[in-house]
C-alpha cells in the first residue's frame, strides 16, 4: 500500500481512470457483438447503422489515450471488411 501523500493520491487517480477506462472498453465490446450478430444474421443495414457509433467510440479510445492509434486503425480495418465482405 502507498505511504506518501502522493502516492495515495496517484492510486486514487488509477483507480478512478481505470473505472472510467472499463466503461469505455465494455461499451466498444458491447457494440462490436452486435455488429457480429447482424453479419451472422445477414442484416447489412442495422450493421451499417452501428458501425458508425462503433468508429466514433473507437476514435473516442484513442484520443483519451485508451487504446492506441494502431490499434484503433486496425479494429476499424476489421470491421470494415466484416461488412463488406457479408454482402
Amino acid at each position: 500500500m502507498p505511504v506518501t501523500k502522493s502516492a495515495k493520491k496517484s492510486l486514487r487517480q488509477s483507480f478512478k481512470r481505470r473505472k472510467q477506462n472499463l466503461v469505455y472498453k465494455r461499451k466498444l465490446k458491447k457494440l462490436l457483438k452486435e455488429v457480429d450478430v447482424c453479419v451472422l444474421e445477414k442484416n447489412k443495414e442495422k450493421a451499417k447503422e452501428l458501425s458508425p457509433l462503433i468508429y466514433k467510440a473507437l476514435d473516442k479510445m484513442a484520443k483519451k489515450g485508451i487504446l492506441k492509434e494502431n490499434t484503433v486503425a486496425r479494429k476499424k480495418s476489421k470491421i470494415t471488411k466484416k461488412l463488406n465482405f457479408s454482402d
